[in-house]
């Protein structure tokens, strides 16, 4: 079952990465227009940020490989018909938006189900290797996605991509069918000759009284991991940085590609400008913890900062080449971000609070990129690319920047002695 469940997560991440390619190469394709684009790329993710909590709930009350096969599932029939639409030359933009809003929500219920599969699935010993294998899958599928869909798009069309990636989640949907955890045992024993009606009515009042025992847990956990959030004023400061990074990087992700499509050669531009950043960002995460860093929390504002030289390229109309290797910086500096991030965030909170803590990071961070995708042809139409960018950019980097002065007086930097900081 171990097996079953790293290759299942391998698939399904692979076609969760296809999508954003696909969808950017089709929604240009047909119609060119980047607020139609920002209005699909942001249908995902809103229903996701709104239903993550409740996901967590769901995840906490039915077996968690029920909920993941569910959402392969859910996952791989919009994506098929997507591609049902693309191969028979329709594009309206509505049905592509309401697809994605299907799939943002198959994600919420599906994600927060995961660590708790593992968990059920796989012995205690054994977790960390295989959430460590999972997360190179995840980075590989970063790498590796982008030029697959572009080069299945230019090669066939956006409508072959889409039903590869519904393949994809149709395979970890027969992979996950396979699994299966232990339901926990009732605690409830009855009687050798006791009537079976009787068992069933005790056991379902027991898990009635739990459930409405998980619900005021929930509300409570759900407010002393907002206090530990607001006691932090580095913690809060960077992430509503964090959360401009993420505006930015809407606008940029939807106004780039039509910038790339119209006026830097079509097509092949913006797949070379995507695939160098994650190329860039792959580096980053590689070299992260190699380097002598005795100030980790400076290096993360510092790589979030960087979003500034794409932008800038944006804003003039660089060449290819260039806006390329400005994006492959910018990402690179994500790449640092995110191992150091992760890092510091661990050593700092408290081990009881952090899930929760780190939800807050999430939902405070990523609400905000489908707010980008959603805005930036309007905001573009009114002040136009190059000023909007330009601000943007200088924005993005001063807000990151500004955030390392709470952290000097909150953080110990590491002694000089001490070895390079180590990814846990």
């Amino acid at each position: 079952m171990i097996q079953r469940l790293l290759i299942g997560r391998c698939l399904s991440a692979l076609a969760t990465a296809l999508i954003p390619t696909t969808l950017t190469l089709a929604v240009l394709r047909a119609t060119g227009d980047g607020g139609a684009l920002g209005i699909v790329l942001a249908s995902e993710m809103v229903p996701l940020l709104l239903l993550l909590p409740v996901g967590g709930v769901l995840a906490d009350r039915i077996r968690p490989e029920r909920v993941a096969l569910l959402a392969d599932l859910t996952r791989c029939l919009s994506q098929a018909a997507i591609a049902i639409e693309l191969l028979l030359g329709v594009y309206r933009i509505l049905d592509l938006a309401v697809l994605s809003a299907v799939a943002g929500i198959a994600i919420a219920f599906g994600s927060p189900a995961v660590p708790r599969l593992v968990v059920a699935v796989v012995p205690g010993q054994d977790r960390l290797r295989m959430n460590a294998r999972i997360g190179v899958a995840t980075s590989l599928s970063a790498v590796v996605a982008p030029a697959l869909a572009g080069t299945v798009t230019l090669a066939a069309g956006p409508g072959w991509a889409a039903a590869l990636t519904a393949a994809l989640f149709a395979c970890s949907a027969l992979t996950l069918g396979g699994i299966s955890s232990t339901p926990a045992a009732s605690h409830v024993k009855a009687a050798p000759h006791a009537d079976a009606r009787l068992q069933v009515n005790a056991v379902r009042q027991v898990e009635k009284a739990a459930q409405v025992k998980r619900v005021s847990a929930f509300g409570r956990d759900v407010a002393e991991g907002w206090r530990e959030v607001r006691g932090r004023r580095w913690f809060l400061a960077c992430t509503l940085a964090h959360g401009v990074w993420h505006f930015m990087a809407g606008l940029f992700l939807t106004l780039a590609p039509m910038t790339a499509v119209r006026e830097l050669g079509g097509e092949v531009s913006w797949t070379v400008i995507v695939q160098s950043g994650t190329v860039g960002l792959v580096l980053g995460v590689l070299a992260a913890p190699r380097l002598p860093i005795r100030r980790p929390l400076a290096v993360v504002q510092a790589g979030a900062a960087c979003y500034l030289l794409p932008m800038v390229a944006l804003a003039v109309t660089a060449p290819t080449a260039v806006m390329a290797g400005a994006y492959f910086v910018a990402m690179f500096g994500l790449g640092l971000l995110s191992p150091l991030w992760e890092t510091v965030v661990a050593e700092e909170i408290p081990e009881r609070a952090l899930g929760r803590v780190r939800s807050f990071d999430q939902l405070i961070s990523f609400a905000s990129r489908p707010f980008g995708l959603a805005v930036a042809a309007p905001l573009a139409g009114v002040t136009g690319v190059t000023a909007l960018a330009l601000t943007g950019g200088v924005l993005v980097a001063v807000a990151n920047l500004a955030a390392i002065l709470p952290s000097r007086s909150s953080l110990r930097p590491a002694p000089a002695e001490a070895a390079p900081a180590r990814v846990k």
